[in-house]
């Protein structure tokens, strides 16, 4: 009787333990394919081509600003950005092409002005310097030639210069080129671009 009585207890638990790996398993991260969303959204980024700057990687489907605020070197940037209300018109439709000082170039700027320059009554001559960052239309560094002149969307002037392959912009170094995002183009340069 109780070998009868183990036989039975083990082919029902062989029975339910194949019903169980044989049954579909929902749960809330995956879709109605049986696959982890999750695991599809990290295989599209892994598929999309990009440039790593500050640890994240640009791709070309977010915009200039989306990409620049996973990079842990445009902190700085990013909230300078903010504070100027100029998130909207920087993820628009452009296209752009970006200046970006990293957050060691504006560490350069004495702290008690670039302080003052976050109050929100300094914002007109916060914005003034940012645009002066961004020059409209996608341009990469192949487009850029020694010598040109670039108008500013604040309205300046920028000076090139392309000595040995190597771009400056009044004098800052682009240290990463042509990170592409959908509405332009963002060239990393180690120092703060002031207007005159």
């Amino acid at each position: 009787m109780k070998k009868q009585f183990l036989s039975l207890a083990m082919g029902v638990t062989f029975l339910a333990s194949i019903v169980a790996c044989s049954s579909p398993k929902k749960d809330s991260a995956a879709d109605s394919t049986g696959m982890d969303s999750n695991a599809m959204a990290m295989d599209t980024t892994a598929t999309e081509t990009g440039v790593e700057v500050g640890g994240a990687m640009m791709v070309p489907s977010k915009n200039i600003v989306e990409n620049a605020s996973g990079s842990t070197d445009h902190t700085t940037l990013v909230a300078a950005v903010k504070q100027a209300d100029l998130v909207e018109t920087l993820s628009g439709k452009g296209p752009f092409t970006v200046f970006a000082p990293t957050n060691e170039a504006f560490a350069a700027i004495p702290k008690a002005t670039l302080d003052g320059l976050m109050k929100p009554e300094m914002k007109a001559d916060l914005s003034k310097i940012l645009t002066y960052h961004v020059v409209p239309g996608a341009l990469k560094a192949a487009d850029l030639k020694d010598g040109e002149e670039l108008t500013t969307v604040q309205g300046g002037k920028l000076k090139v210069s392309v000595k040995d392959g190597k771009v400056m912009i009044n004098g800052a170094n682009v240290t990463v080129a042509d990170v592409i995002s959908s509405n332009g183009v963002t060239h990393v340069i180690d120092g703060v671009l002031m207007p005159k």
